[in-house]
């Protein structure tokens, strides 16, 4: 399979980027895969103008020339998308939300309205072959209402998905916190040889990933100096 894995933390020592390198340790733990990670934040890739010009040419691609269009046709072949990235003000770093906006050339004008009412924007290609995992991380102690918009925004835009939301995850770069930090990472590696499996995580696995490794109020305050 062809794994396009997009970091969009925009530094080089990434709390989110190590459960990320975790899964995919496990996922392609015989190396049959085609792994392309991309450091989102290396690229040139403008926002979004909103001139509509890929609706006109239909080829695939944008009309800004830049690292985008390259992307986008790694993206087109994937088979699997890893969307990687700590949550910023609730949702997406700017530099990753940027290249999100710019894969408007491949979908169409023309909308469809889906079995729930739900009004798409009709695909340039089949993209129902594409399965996307969105790993977030973030500096809270829990995530209950924290990822509450990133998850509207990713169920609306991408299908055959599964989301991981982390809290607590600076907690990864944190020496003295490897006693707490390593049983997380060995879960994403385990996590990684199950999705590779099935192409999906069970409920039980998303609940494990996701949980804190301390108590909210000990992590608070460690966080503020008081212990």
């Amino acid at each position: 399979m062809k794994i396009l894995v997009l970091n969009g933390s925009p530094k080089e020592k990434s709390d989110t980027f190590r459960m990320t390198e975790a899964f995919l340790k496990g996922m392609n733990r015989n190396g049959e895969h085609e792994v392309n990670v991309i450091r989102v934040i290396d690229k040139d890739i403008a926002p979004c103008q909103g001139c509509f010009g890929c609706w006109e040419r239909m080829d695939g691609h944008c009309v800004i020339e830049d690292d985008q269009n390259a992307i986008l046709d790694i993206y087109r072949e994937a088979d699997i998308i890893i969307w990687s990235f700590p949550l910023y003000c609730y949702g997406m770093p700017s530099h990753l939300k940027a290249f999100l906006d710019r894969t408007i050339p491949l979908v169409k004008m023309k909308m469809v309205q889906t079995g729930d009412g739900t009004v798409r924007h009709e695909a340039l290609a089949d993209f129902s072959k594409i399965h996307t995992l969105v790993i977030c991380g973030c500096g809270f102690p829990d995530w209950d209402g924290n990822f509450d918009g990133l998850k509207i925004m990713c169920r609306n835009g991408f299908g055959n998905l599964d989301m991981v939301c982390v809290p607590e995850t600076p907690m990864l770069n944190v020496p003295a916190a490897a006693p707490l930090a390593d049983p997380k990472l060995a879960r994403f590696e385990a996590a990684g040889e199950e999705y590779a499996a099935a192409l999906k995580l069970s409920p039980e696995t998303v609940a494990e990933l996701e949980s804190p490794m301390i108590p909210k109020e000990m992590y608070i305050r460690i966080v503020n100096g008081e212990q």
